[in-house]
């Protein structure tokens, strides 16, 4: 894993398709060994449940919409303009709220948690949000079940309720 400048034009880089959302890749493993970045699309409603990663730290600027945020405890509304950082083994989830998508920029260090989303999702084949042409809920959660824990993601509890 090499250290490497990176430049994408808007709309250049890979792009995945995993929790009904848009992954587009900024900075991958392999080409930074310290960071990974990626820009997230997510449409209202979708949500995570309560986990850690045991290997990363993440951090989301929200560029725009509106997020429930639960870190530990407490639960935190952010919205574009508002920063969260995650320590390792903090347990957290979220849920995107509102009528429209949010956009998140959304940086892991180290770098390798970026491919769990390439393992559970799939290369999406457009810059849009996934439609019937994605993944089904179900067949997604069974990979997260079964690829999660290679990458250190323990999960811990049930989404923030809608």
């Amino acid at each position: 894993m090499g250290d490497e400048v990176v430049v994408h034009e808007p709309g250049s880089g890979r792009s995945t398709w995993a929790m009904q959302s848009l992954f587009e890749h900024l900075l991958e493993p392999g080409q930074s060994s310290l960071l990974g970045v990626a820009l997230v699309t997510q449409p209202p409603g979708v949500a995570t449940p309560l986990h850690r990663h045991t290997r990363e730290a993440e951090a989301c600027y929200v560029l725009d919409g509106a997020v429930s945020y639960q870190a530990g405890d407490e639960v935190f509304e952010l919205h574009g303009g508002c920063f969260i950082h995650l320590p390792r083994d903090v347990p957290h989830a979220f849920r995107i709220r509102g009528d429209r998508p949010a956009r998140l920029l959304v940086i892991t260090a180290p770098s390798g948690l970026l491919h769990l989303y390439d393992e559970v999702g799939m290369p999406a084949t457009e810059r849009r949000l996934p439609g019937d042409d994605g993944l089904s809920v179900e067949d997604e959660i069974a990979r997260w079940m079964e690829i999660g824990p290679r990458y250190g993601l323990e999960l811990l509890g049930p989404p923030i309720p809608e």
